[in-house]
């Protein structure tokens, strides 16, 4: 799938130079951004450019000003959706460009529909050439708005213009209408409420989107007659957000009215109950060139010529290739995309193959409604039967890196809610997705933890701590300090607390075993971690637990790897020196399933580490081999010695390829070595060191015969 291809050279430089831009550039007096050097851009690369930095959430007043530049940047299609742009800014940066397209919906400021038009319509190139204009969601304007208002008439090379959800009214459609070149319109969601000026532009208007539009006052008659002089309509969009019967009979008379609109080819009448099969069916054999229908939640759909299979598209509910149709035709408008996601949750309880075109869909209606939490705890729900079982694995996985993000976001918008919080915790306690998907694990990590300090729910904790778990072992020793002193105690205590909850129940189960592999994770190669667990008397708890689990060899090892980080750290060990801990220690040594730690000690016993075998599956993994380095030293003690070069061996024989590199690049080759060569070595430990290093000369030369690695 697309989504698995190698992104290309080209958005590879644009992102690294959207992330640089502070590096790239010095500021202006007024602190807007310029290029320190700048090539000269190939015009599509810098419309590229400005659309990365929107969507990489990186354009606003500063760093728009880059595209002041006129000389080397040459914009044509402008894209600023959704940025934190002033109407100054736009003015200075965008306006003076030769623009032929304009999207500014939705930005995020003060600049009104009005500022955007004073600032186009003052430059002659865009009165003539701007074919474009998109400016959903702004406000017409201020109450304080310039003198002599700017017209959309003014642009009189403008093909399509969409005004979706703004206070236009019936005086800026009239406006509007006198464009001479107006073909495509969307008017939907705005104060309009008479469409007679239309008729203005009959003769080239050929789409119309007017979905919700609440305050028209027409007749339907009147509606009707206005629509049907607007003969050369292709498209027309005159669905409804509220979902409720039509008591007018608008669609019904529309489709029941003989030679109308002849040469239509998409209409949508979503969201009108009471429609009948019958007009539908006669509507569309009435006009053969039809290919697309909207039929969302009218009660019609079910016939075989609406299936949706064939050339006639239809978003409906009947059928998942309806839905389907539905969930891309939908994606922004939340009243329709909950209702699909109902009916599609329904759908998608006993999928027995991966769906990942449906999952994507799925996910776009998530990223659009972010703040809606009906959308949210249907899509989630939906998500869970996608993804269940295995059939995550054969999702690409940047797409799930995209749907794992978009559940970390639901769960941080929506926290007291229960459901959704179970629905996103069902799907992300997935081993694939926490060890293979990509996504930040480190963002992710934190706000688990924060979630664990506020809910207590028994079985959503079980997979909080599983989750958490298998996150902070796939963390850098870096993201784990920089969690910050304050924040990562606080952490430990929660992990602590579940602990100390469960043994005093004595029961063995996933969430005490997922917590102290927590824990152990947490600590490892982190002198700060360490610090903190003994703060909260994590070592006190820990010998209740080898006193009270000393049968359970599974629960004894995870106690003992978070003891053996804290003996790693040396000014630590003076708090592990405690007698019955030491006892229990040497009570260990004869077991061969059970990992101990290392502390300074000269009587270390060969032949019980020598009596050692290495287990099928190896119990540990290492994010690095460095601790055991030190213990390698030729003035060390050979039973330490032999310890580290018996805990190397066993993860270099289960994992060639892993840990053979690390100790290449690491430099533990040449420490085994010297301690293989040293005069002063125990034969045992020269075993150890020669066993290691020929199973290295077996992963580098796997086809030639096995020589001694010098």
């Amino acid at each position: 799938m697309d989504e698995e291809c190698p992104s290309s050279l080209t958005d590879i430089s644009m992102a690294w130079v959207c992330h640089n831009l502070e590096v790239l550039c010095v500021a202006r007096e007024d602190g807007s951004l310029q290029f320190c050097h700048c090539p000269l851009f190939p015009q599509e690369l810098a419309d590229q450019l400005l659309h990365n930095m929107a969507d990489e959430g990186v354009l606003n007043n500063k760093t728009v000003g880059i595209f002041r530049n006129l000389e080397h940047l040459r914009l044509r299609r402008s894209y600023i959706q959704s940025s934190q742009i002033s109407a100054e800014s736009f003015k200075l940066a965008l306006s003076p460009h030769k623009l032929q397209e304009l999207n500014a919906s939705h930005v995020h400021s003060d600049i009104t529909i009005s500022n955007v038009l004073h600032s186009l319509t003052a430059n002659k190139d865009c009165r003539q050439g701007l074919q474009v204009l998109l400016m959903n969601g702004l406000n017409l304007h201020l109450e304080e708005s310039e003198p002599g208002q700017a017209s959309f008439s003014m642009l009189r090379g403008l093909k399509k213009l969409s005004l979706a959800w703004t206070d236009l009214n019936d005086a800026g459609l009239e406006d509007i209408s006198s464009l001479p070149m107006l073909e495509s319109l969307d008017i939907s969601g705005t104060n309009i409420t008479d469409l007679t000026p239309l008729l203005n532009c009959q003769s080239q208007l050929r789409s119309l989107t007017a979905h919700g539009l609440h305050k028209l006052e027409m007749p339907t008659p009147c509606l009707l007659s206005v629509l049907g002089k607007l003969h050369l309509l292709r498209h027309l969009d005159i669905s409804n957000d509220r979902l409720v019967t039509d008591g007018d009979n608008l669609v019904q008379q529309l489709l029941e009215h003989s030679g109308i609109l002849p040469h239509l080819v998409s209409l949508d009448v979503s969201g009108w109950r009471g429609v009948s099969d019958a007009a539908v069916q006669a509507f569309i054999e009435a006009r053969p060139g039809m290919r697309f229908i909207g039929l969302l939640n009218t009660g019609t759909g079910s016939s075989e010529l609406l299936s949706g299979d064939g050339n006639l598209k239809v978003a409906g509910e009947t059928n998942l290739t309806q839905l389907c149709e539905a969930l891309r035709r939908y994606s922004d408008r939340a009243s329709f995309i909950q209702e699909v996601l109902v009916h599609l949750y329904s759908q998608t309880s006993d999928m027995e193959e991966p769906q990942p075109n449906i999952l994507k869909l799925v996910s776009a209606g998530m990223r659009h409604h972010t703040k809606s939490l009906h959308v949210q705890l249907v899509a989630t729900a939906c998500v869970v039967n996608l993804t269940t079982m295995e059939l995550v694995l054969g999702m690409p996985l940047h797409l799930m890196g995209t749907v794992v993000q978009q559940l970390l976001t639901a769960m941080k918008n929506f926290p007291n809610h229960q459901q959704l919080q179970k629905n996103c915790l069902l799907t992300l306690c997935s081993d694939h997705i926490l060890q293979v998907v990509p996504f930040d694990r480190y963002e992710a990590t934190k706000l688990m933890m924060v979630w664990l300090g506020n809910h207590e729910d028994l079985t959503l904790q079980r997979m909080a701590v599983a989750i958490v778990s298998i996150l902070v072992s796939k963390l850098s020793t870096e993201e784990i300090s920089e969690l910050g002193a304050e924040t990562f105690i606080i952490k430990l205590q929660q992990l602590l607390s579940i602990t100390q909850q469960k043994a005093s129940l004595g029961v063995v189960d996933a969430t005490l075993k997922f917590a102290l592999s927590a824990l152990w994770n947490l600590t490892d190669e982190t002198p700060m971690a360490c610090r903190h667990f003994i703060q909260c008397q994590g070592l006190e708890l820990y010998m209740e637990l080898l006193e009270s689990y000393y049968s359970e060899s599974t629960i004894q090892q995870k106690l003992l790897g978070l003891l053996n980080n804290i003996a790693e750290v040396e000014e630590l060990r003076v708090e592990l020196m405690d007698e019955d801990l030491i006892e229990h220690m040497l009570t260990l040594l004869l077991n061969p399933m059970v990992e101990f730690m290392y502390i300074e000690s000269p009587h270390c016993q060969h032949s019980s580490i020598l009596s050692w075998s290495s287990p099928e599956h190896y119990l540990v993994s290492y994010r690095t081999l460095q601790p055991f380095y030190s213990l390698l030293h030729v003035s060390q003690c050979s039973g330490v010695q032999l310890w580290a070069l018996w805990a190397i061996q066993l993860v270099c024989s289960q994992n060639a390829a892993q840990y053979c590199s690390m100790l290449q690049t690491e430099g533990g080759t040449d420490i085994l070595k010297v301690l293989r060569s040293h005069p002063d070595t125990h034969s045992d430990v020269k075993s150890l060191a020669e066993n290691i290093l020929r199973i290295l000369e077996q992963q580098l030369h796997p086809a030639g015969p096995v020589q001694d690695f010098q």
